[in-house]
């Protein structure tokens, strides 16, 4: 069984959830995010494939957030472009697995997708 996750190394909740793949028999490929961006492309599929919006996998809480005008209504494209060139602001941990994709926040959330 194998597993993606967007993972910042300093999130005590990408930790925990990389922890829970791992305990339950996982292969886990970490994508630490902010050296390594996604496309676009792919961060639309995996938000599509979560079945969110962009807005959505918004870190709120980053001021970054707030300095480029986003909310919970902007669209798909300013939002992604802003993903690209500001990749703190992506929530994570975003999870993959063969059952689809979650934003595990809490962590135990990524349990809906084993």
């Amino acid at each position: 069984m194998k597993a993606t996750i967007l993972f910042n190394s300093r999130c005590g909740t990408a930790r925990k959830t990389k922890a829970i793949l791992e305990e339950e028999g996982y292969e886990v490929e970490v994508i630490n995010y902010l050296e390594d961006t996604p496309s676009k492309a792919e961060l639309k599929r995996l938000y599509d494939r979560a079945g969110m919006t962009p807005a959505e996998g918004l870190r709120m809480k980053q001021p970054e957030v707030a300095e480029l005008g986003l909310t919970a209504t902007s669209d798909d494209d300013t939002v992604l472009d802003a993903m690209i060139a500001n990749p703190i602001i992506i929530e994570r941990p975003l999870v993959e697995t063969e059952k689809g994709v979650i934003l595990a926040r809490p962590q135990d959330k990524v349990r809906d997708i084993l």
